[in-house]
């Protein structure tokens, strides 16, 4: 049987999406998928008989396809790792008056310069939360994402169809602000992107979850405007200021460092609720 490969370096670009929120630790800081990847994929190489992984993730919440091809990829490729994984320009589209074309124009320079990079680019069909927002933007949605196997046929790359997973839709897999994955979510990712790069399945990740027990109308409402409250009106202000929660942050890991997943935390493999 043909031996597994082993990767010792990860690069992750993009969003929050790949910064890990709304995957929250007790320190208030964010775990998230692609740290959950690269403590996996260090559990391997040693395993193989290698020193771990090395990580960096550059990712920084609410950018632009512009701001990250402008201030990650040129970045991410020059630290040359075994796998960098992109994700990019849901944020755009999900704008008024967005040019998708012109998103995929400069999500396709972000692969040109990646892809020579690396030994295994990743790519991504996002995740969306089904209901009013997703179907009001699902045609631009689409449109990017067909884009994004064009690109990956073209040079190579991998494709994780999150958009294509039913359970990945399903509200329970979101968090409060229905813009970020739970814990749970971001761990089905992880395992998605796991086997995308041929490594052995630990679970699996497309498992639906048990039927849900809708909450009351009046519960609902209650969320809803504790949510419109919360989330929403405070995300519709930086729109119309031109702020963006991004602003003024680093990037979560900016360098290519030996990586470990902190103590205390189990190490990825199993999604839950996958067992029997």
């Amino acid at each position: 049987m043909e031996k597994p490969a082993t990767y010792s370096s990860l690069v992750a670009v993009g969003d929050s999406f790949t910064e890990g929120m709304s995957d929250l630790l007790p320190d208030g800081s964010y775990r998230g998928w692609a740290d959950l990847l690269a403590a996996r994929l260090a559990a391997a190489a040693r395993e193989a008989g290698g020193d771990g992984v090395r990580y960096a993730n550059l990712a920084v919440r609410g950018k632009l396809i512009r701001q990250i091809a402008d201030e990650q990829v040129d970045a991410a490729a020059a630290m040359r790792p075994d796998v960098i994984t992109l994700v990019g320009g849901l944020n755009d589209v999900l704008r008024p008056g967005c040019d998708v074309a012109e998103v995929c124009r400069v999500l396709e320079s972000c692969v040109q310069r990646l892809a020579p990079a690396c030994e295994r680019l990743v790519l991504m069909r996002s995740p969306i939360r089904r209901g009013p927002v997703a179907t009001r933007f699902l045609p631009r949605m689409v449109e990017l994402f067909d884009f994004v196997e064009s690109l990956a046929a073209a040079h190579g790359a991998v494709v994780v169809d999150l958009y294509g997973a039913h359970v990945l839709g399903d509200g329970r897999m979101w968090a409060e602000d229905r813009l970020h994955l739970t814990a749970e979510g971001h761990e089905r990712v992880a395992e998605a992107v796991w086997q995308g790069l041929g490594l052995p399945a630990g679970a699996d990740w497309t498992r639906p979850l048990p039927p849900e027990v809708r909450a009351g109308w009046a519960a609902r409402r209650m969320s809803d405007a504790r949510f419109t409250r919360t989330h929403l009106l405070p995300w519709i202000g930086r729109r119309l200021t031109g702020r963006s929660s991004g602003d003024g942050r680093s990037p979560k890991r900016a360098e290519l460092l030996p990586y470990d997943l902190p103590p205390g935390l189990p190490l990825p493999g199993a999604v839950p609720g996958s067992e029997g």
